[in-house]
């Protein structure tokens, strides 16, 4: 008759107290400071000049690339929050929006539209953002950015923009929307610029945005036991 072997199997260390509540708090560390580096590119590309074009005189900036680039790469919700900290910001007064301008004022603008309708668009294309990288890679991908990208300008940013022109500007909805065209092509260019700057940022760093039941192949979910642990042997009881 054979002897019962013991069992040899490690034991699974318990998790060590406060080790989920220190990642919550580095998460959210994360987050604020993401947050805050890409408001402050928002900031930094205000330096550019601008280029007023049209009967209303709005300009043409970089700050519609960043706002892409927020979505893109921060999703939804941190994206929305990295742009309505540059406009708060700047409608409080600090010389940080187009021109190195800043306060109230600015809603009396003819841009004033455009500025508004920011947030949004960061939030639809980081929606749109979220959901291709869940799903899609390569060109596919990179399609699906791009137009997301665009579309979010075109249904949010360019409507609200108009309204804001025709208000602010005393122009008729339709002579504002012909103006409006003037910023198409510049918008395209700069989609195509946000899709390619925010593939480079997700290769170099592939959990900037969290993809919620998007785990890589291979991984082991936090917790689990690895398959060493797993295997209990006949008198070895439950592995939890």
């Amino acid at each position: 008759m054979t002897p019962l072997q013991p069992d040899t199997a490690a034991p699974v260390p318990p998790a060590a107290p406060g080790g989920r509540l220190r990642t919550g708090r580095t998460s959210r560390a994360g987050d604020i400071s993401l947050i805050a580096v890409f408001a402050a590119l928002l900031a930094a590309l205000a330096i550019m000049p601008p280029i007023p074009i049209g009967p209303a005189g709005v300009p043409i900036t970089l700050q519609t690339f960043a706002v892409a680039l927020c979505g893109l790469v921060l999703g939804p919700w941190r994206g929305a929050a990295a742009v309505l900290l540059y406009v708060v910001l700047g409608l409080l007064g600090l010389p940080i929006l187009t021109g190195l301008t800043g306060g109230i004022g600015v809603l009396a603008g003819p841009s004033a539209g455009y500025l508004l309708s920011f947030t949004l668009y960061a939030l639809a294309a980081g929606f749109v953002a979220r959901w291709a990288l869940r799903r899609l890679r390569g060109a596919r991908l990179a399609v699906a950015l791009f137009v997301g990208a665009l579309g979010s300008s075109l249904l949010i940013n360019h409507p609200l923009g108009i309204l804001g022109m025709s208000i602010n500007a005393d122009l008729p909805l339709g002579v504002a929307a012909l103006a409006d065209l003037a910023y198409w092509p510049g918008d395209i260019i700069k989609t195509v610029l946000a899709v390619s700057v925010a593939l480079i940022i997700h290769r170099a760093f592939p959990e900037i945005l969290r993809r919620r039941g998007a785990q890589a192949p291979g991984a082991s979910a936090p917790g689990a036991p690895t398959s060493g642990a797993a295997t209990a042997s006949g008198t070895g009881g439950t592995r939890r």
